[in-house]
């Protein structure tokens, strides 16, 4: 186990350093110049030349880039060219935000796709089996953002029933903040959901072929018994290697969701970054999130030793 976690940590290193290149080599490629527009509408010269100092736009970009990463082997991630905030404090501002639309994104999903996903396997080619297709394929198929606004219509301007934006922290409110992120999570994890029930579908449907099942049945076992324990039981490898991709997907991928229901999180702030020429800002966030990438990937490699007693011995 040991020696598998040490070979995925192996491979995390140069994963992160070619991705902290592609940031900093193509966020160069973008137009518009950030020390402009902090200078002022008067850009005078001078005040240019201290920014670019300042900041070291003014060195050539490999050196840029060592310092930079000098700077985030160190913690330090920079600060601001808007605000001059420091970038880990915005991050620890946004990233529990967006952690919490996640987990409850994923709550939704999980409730959504596994369980159709075994029924749709358990009762391949009927009525309960197609329904669960067509559902999933319109979960795939509908866009998060177009949901999103149904959603405020119906639910929030002609029934009242839950806050339409906003985010409220649980710190201060916990009942609040989580009906003020019921809708984007369902938004989310509706769609999550869809994936994961095909996946699970497919993964169920290919363990339900196997000899062992065949045997299980012959020897009595209820059908119930059969399909949750020992069926499952062995799809969920597959299943955990999709979850893993989902998860980095929705701390990644939550930008649009965030939007629509002005939830000031990770992907607003990445946003807004790019808009603004916030350099700094988009280095920290997307080097963050590349590494929650990686770090649910070595928790999902762990659930797998723990599913797999197989794995343990190697």
């Amino acid at each position: 186990m040991l020696r598998v976690f040490a070979n995925r940590l192996l491979v995390a290193v140069p994963t992160l350093i070619l991705v902290s290149m592609l940031i900093f080599g193509l966020q160069k490629l973008l137009p518009g110049d950030p020390v402009l527009a902090m200078a002022g509408e008067e850009q005078d010269a001078q005040v240019i030349a201290t920014l670019r100092a300042k900041y070291h736009l003014d060195e050539p970009v490999p050196v840029q880039y060592l310092l930079w990463v000098r700077d985030v082997a160190h913690g330090d991630l920079g600060a601001s060219l808007r605000t001059d905030v420091p970038v880990t404090t915005l991050i620890a501002q946004k990233l529990p935000v967006t952690l919490q639309l996640a987990v409850m994104a994923m709550v939704f999903a999980l409730g959504i796709g596994i369980p159709a996903g075994i029924v749709s396997a358990a009762h391949r080619g009927s009525a309960l089996d197609y329904g669960a297709n067509v559902l999933a394929l319109s979960g795939m198929s509908i866009p998060n953002f177009w949901l999103g606004i149904m959603l405020i219509f119906i639910v929030s301007v002609r029934w009242h029933l839950l806050p339409s934006s906003g985010y409220v922290p649980p710190t201060d409110d916990l009942w609040l903040s989580i009906k003020t992120m019921l809708m984007p999570a369902f938004v989310l994890g509706a769609a999550l959901g869809a994936q994961l029930m095909r996946h699970t579908r497919s993964a169920m449907l290919s363990v339900l072929r196997a000899d062992y099942i065949r045997t299980a049945r012959a020897k009595g076992l209820l059908r119930g018994t059969v399909i949750v324990r020992h069926a499952f039981r062995n799809a969920l490898i597959p299943i955990v290697t999709v979850l893993a991709l989902l998860f980095g997907e929705l701390l990644a991928g939550a930008v649009l969701t965030e939007q629509v229901f002005t939830i000031p999180g990770f992907g607003k702030l990445v946003v807004d970054a790019v808009f603004n020429r916030d350099y700094a800002v988009v280095q920290g966030v997307v080097l963050v999130t590349a590494l929650s990438f990686i770090v649910v990937n070595l928790a999902a490699d762990v659930l797998y030793i723990l599913l797999n007693p197989r794995l343990r011995r190697s």
